[in-house]
């Protein structure tokens, strides 16, 4: 059996903003009605509160709300089937699609002062605003992508894995030094 590797195996650049992908990195997407029930599973699958509208809430996992019916669970690599599968387990008979992502979505770390100017040279989103722990949906040149600060001189960019070497480029072209 091949072994799992992340879409660009862990590529860095330094520039004004250092830009990192993370490497492997589990992510499982649950799509149902974000209750009360679907919280209690979530919170005894991940020991996290679901996050308010736009939230992100942390510890050994993230919850990161993507949308009013979704939210993107990460995790260690290795970890995310049994997630899934324990989730799967906790909802029950509830509507629901808990899926093993991972394998089709890359993310990007940006570390420094200036990592908002980063993605606002690439975003459309009033990303100068964004307060640490909002997630945002938006675009990044042509590319779909999801967006939070942890800290705020951290950020994490999350895309399609097809498009991983494209969004390294424009990332990596943008923290350059001299184009501050």
């Amino acid at each position: 059996m091949s072994e799992a590797v992340s879409a660009l195996q862990g590529v860095e650049k330094d520039g004004f903003v250092h830009v990192s992908e993370g490497g492997l990195q589990g992510m499982v997407t649950l799509k149902a009605d974000l209750d009360a029930a679907t919280g209690k599973a979530v919170k005894s699958v991940t020991k996290l509160a679901l996050p308010a509208a736009r939230g992100v809430t942390s510890g050994v996992n993230t919850v990161a709300w993507m949308a009013p019916d979704e939210v993107l669970i990460l995790c260690e690599h290795g970890a995310a089937d049994k997630l899934v599968s324990d989730l799967s387990g906790k909802l029950g008979d509830s509507h629901h699609l808990a899926v093993n992502v991972s394998d089709a979505r890359a993310i990007f770390t940006l570390k420094g002062a200036a990592v908002k100017d980063v993605l606002g040279k690439l975003s459309p989103a009033d990303l100068g605003s964004l307060p640490v722990g909002e997630m945002r949906r938006t675009r990044v040149a042509q590319v779909a992508a999801a967006i939070w600060l942890s800290d705020a001189e951290t950020a994490h960019v999350i895309c399609f894995r097809s498009v991983a070497q494209y969004m390294f480029d424009l990332l990596a072209t943008a923290a350059s030094s001299g184009s501050e």
